[in-house]
């Protein structure tokens, strides 16, 4: 699989396959798609012991390198991550077909009707790192929402990928749908990369899944359009107007239900007025589960040794661990104005009982997700009925928040007439 030594003409013909498939699966059945999805997982489920011999080969190389425990850790394909590619295959399959869906029809003072209808993007691109359970999962969306993929896994993943790629293809051509709907690099060169995200005649659209610096770099240098988001810097605003019990609840779960997610808080504000009463409480059970605390001046001053002083830098970063920054502010404008300036447009909530200062906040925070009395933790496609996502988005265009299977679409207009001619 590796002995590829034309990287930019096997890219193409990759690029071409996709495009050809990416036709004959915009006009395929909802059946028909459903069908390949079983069968895709039937056959995951069949070759359990190809999947694992091929994610120890993985494993084995990854410790040689030195990954470090966490980069292990998303890597190691476990019965039970296998056992969840499965389940995430018949969800996907068990999910409404966006495609084809027909809404906003109104007729035109002409008489003619005018309309939209959903339709596929066409060829998805999805640049990933690590876990190779992505595979599946973003065949499964893309081939559900009617795209046709060309999927880049990381270099560590190799084999696992190609192991499920097997699986895939099988069970695609057991549905009777071309196997080329879903393409998975047989290639770990990186130059592959700068060939697929500089493809406009065959890749309609490149999500990158991965560290910061990855998707910097595709962001600066495709010439496709970019489905991303760089940082989830998640603030949480704890309001004069708060339910204490909600707030300490809402706040502890957002940063210590998982640390190294793109929807934990990195940021506390908290409304003076309630700073005295609040803070001591929620600090320490933060530092109970080992949370590091940063703090504005006030913060400190209240907190005293179990708080260092923030930084500038500290505002503006996502921590992915368990490192928190607390801000005391004035009032709700004070942290909106806070939102605005170091928000990277993720995800914010604030925790009220006052309608109206929630209404503002859900108005004035331009985020992609903004929530009130929830915590952050709630970004998730999953979380948000779409069944599962591919991504989540900060961008304004196209999709806006977790992607699922309605954000691999677009829309087109339709007009239906009786011999209408305009006049």
């Amino acid at each position: 699989m590796e002995n590829i030594t034309d990287i930019n003409a096997y890219m193409s013909d990759l690029g071409q396959r996709a495009r050809n498939a990416s036709r004959i699966l915009a006009a395929a059945s909802t059946g028909d798609k459903d069908q390949a999805l079983q069968a895709i997982a039937n056959q995951l489920d069949h070759s359990r012991d190809t999947l694992t011999q091929a994610n120890e080969k993985d494993m084995a190389a990854g410790k040689e390198k030195g990954l470090d425990a966490a980069l292990l850790d998303r890597l190691e394909l476990t019965s039970d991550r296998i056992d969840g590619m499965i389940e995430g295959l018949r969800q996907i399959a068990s999910l409404n077909d966006p495609i084809g869906e027909i809404f906003d029809m109104n007729y035109r003072p002409s008489g003619i009707q005018v309309g939209r209808m959903r339709v596929p993007l066409g060829v998805v691109g999805i640049i990933y790192e690590s876990r190779p359970n992505v595979t599946a999962d973003a065949a499964a969306l893309c081939l559900k929402s009617g795209n046709a993929c060309v999927l880049r896994g990381g270099s560590e993943a190799f084999h696992s990928n190609q192991a499920i790629a097997t699986c895939i293809h099988a069970g695609l051509e057991e549905a009777g749908l071309p196997a080329d709907i879903v393409q998975v690099l047989a290639t770990t060169d990186r130059s592959a990369v700068s060939n697929m995200i500089t493809m406009p005649d065959y890749i309609d659209v490149i999500i990158p899944r991965g560290g910061k610096g990855l998707i910097e770099r595709i962001s600066n240098e495709a010439r496709v359009p970019v489905i991303k988001h760089l940082d989830g810097i998640c603030h949480v605003y704890i309001d004069d107007e708060a339910d204490p019990k909600k707030a300490f609840d809402i706040a502890l779960n957002a940063k210590t239900q998982r640390y190294g997610t793109c929807n934990t808080m990195e940021t506390l504000l908290v409304s003076e007025t309630v700073a005295d009463s609040f803070l001591p409480k929620i600090s320490s059970a933060l530092l109970e589960k080992g949370v590091e605390l940063r703090g504005c001046d006030k913060t400190c001053s209240l907190l005293g040794s179990d708080c260092i002083p923030a930084t500038d830098e500290d505002w503006d970063t996502e921590y992915l661990a368990p490192v928190l920054s607390i801000r005391i502010v004035n009032d709700m404008q004070q942290a909106i104005d806070h939102i605005a300036h170091h928000s990277s447009q993720h995800t914010e909530s604030i925790v009220t009982e006052n309608y109206s200062k929630a209404r503002i906040f859900l108005r004035d925070v331009d985020s992609s997700s903004v929530m009130v009395n929830a915590s952050t933790r709630f970004a998730d496609g999953f979380e948000y009925g779409l069944g599962a996502e591919i991504g989540i988005s900060t961008d304004k265009f196209h999709a806006r928040g977790p992607v699922g299977l309605e954000g691999l679409t677009s829309v087109k207009f339709i007009v239906l007439g009786d011999g209408h001619i305009r006049q």
